[in-house]
């Protein structure tokens, strides 16, 4: 068999195996990282969080006494809290900076300081 041939055989073989392109390597996802969260009046534990940019997260929600919310708004994160359930947020932090997260679900007296920060770094 030619080699032009050869090699035309060769890359039909490796595009029905799904293959793509000879000498492409998809390189592996970085691993998600999972971060729980527990929310009481009114306090988040931990209040500042640590992240890399890219890195998936998960934040596993749990509130101690009534029912809350989680918003993360500079990232378009957000989820309700409800007492004995895991709420499960998953994201992937696109940018680098210092962001605030807070309790947008009314939860008592001295809701409007429940929040905490959250830094992306490179």
């Amino acid at each position: 068999m030619n080699p032009k041939r050869r090699s035309v055989m060769f890359s039909a073989v490796a595009a029905a195996l799904g293959l793509g392109s000879v000498g492409t390597f998809v390189a592996a996802q970085p691993k998600e990282k999972v971060i729980k969260i527990a929310a009481k009046r009114f306090t988040f534990t931990p209040e500042k969080i640590t992240l890399k940019k890219g890195q998936p997260v998960v934040f596993e929600l749990r509130t101690l006494d009534v029912f809350m919310g989680f918003n993360l708004p500079d990232f378009n994160v957000r989820a309700d809290i409800i007492p004995d359930k895991v709420a499960r947020v998953r994201f992937v932090p696109d940018k680098t900076g210092t962001f605030t997260f807070l309790c947008d679900v009314f939860c008592g007296d001295g809701h409007e300081k429940m929040s905490g920060q959250i830094t992306v770094v490179a």
